[in-house]
């Protein structure tokens, strides 16, 4: 099935809000609500099937209009079935100048003999920032599914100035890495990454790692790391064996970056 959402964010008197919005089946998109006195837009992305199917290939385009804040929220778990070809996800961000996005979804669960690529590319303007991660599990692992899928893929790229400012590529291939060897995965079961960028010229980067440091040391479930990058940004590597305790750690780093002005 191709299914494809298309959100644009805007901004007026001072408030983002919903600009244009169009979606096909599966896809749903519901506002959150404004949860918070800060006029930002909060939309929670849902769909009406039990997961992605072979063959499936979404098409997700969000657009962000000059001084809009958008931040979308996933539904529940992404379950990957069991697929005879692939599925496949392509998600285009584009952000004006003075834009913020955040995108912190629930994690992927890959059933046996899934095989699945996403890509995402995101094109950042002047004085904004972006907040995007992805968590996949082993599968089903009560059900005995640890890391049974044939493909994993997720590729992310940020574009500023028309200049690729970040790469990041997540490739689970069991057949061809072994998932547990020294390196890779080991003995975890869940990795997670969360990507923060930002085009802001006041941004005091390394405060930020000593602050969600302080939210690392308050727990001990996972094995964290954070590599700053050359120009103001940073990645979050996370190990762990559960996908609730990594996304809920996910959650509060979207909350201390979010709230930047």
């Amino acid at each position: 099935m191709d299914s494809r959402l298309h959100i644009i964010a805007g901004y007026k008197q001072g408030s983002s809000y919903v600009k244009d919005l169009y979606v096909s089946s599966p896809f749903r998109v519901v506002s959150v609500g404004q949860r918070k006195s800060d006029n930002k837009l909060y939309q929670i992305v849902m769909s009406t099937s039990p997961g992605i199917l072979c063959g499936d290939r979404y098409q997700l385009d969000i657009d962000l209009e000059k001084g809009s804040a958008l931040q979308l929220q996933s539904q529940s778990y992404q379950r990957l079935f069991n697929m005879k070809t692939h599925a496949e996800q392509q998600l285009n961000i584009s952000m004006e100048d003075d834009t913020s996005f955040a995108y912190v979804p629930h994690p992927v669960v890959p059933h046996e003999n899934s095989n699945f690529k996403s890509k995402a590319e995101i094109r950042i303007g002047e004085n904004s920032q972006v907040i995007i991660s992805e968590i996949i599990t082993c599968g089903r692992k009560h059900h005995g599914e640890v890391f049974k899928l044939r493909r994993f893929q997720n590729l992310t790229e940020i574009y500023h100035k028309n200049k690729l400012a970040l790469k990041d590529n997540v490739l689970i291939q069991p057949d061809l890495i072994p998932i547990n060897s020294i390196g890779n995965l080991e003995e975890f079961t869940h990795q997670g990454t969360l990507i923060f960028y930002s085009t802001k010229d006041n941004l005091e980067i390394h405060l930020l790692i000593d602050m969600i440091h302080s939210v690392i040391e308050s727990q001990s479930e996972m094995e964290i790391g954070i590599s700053a990058m050359e120009d103001n940004g940073f990645v979050i590597r996370s190990l762990g064996h559960g996908g609730e305790v990594m996304y809920n750690f996910f959650l509060k780093v979207q909350e201390i970056l979010w709230e930047l002005e």
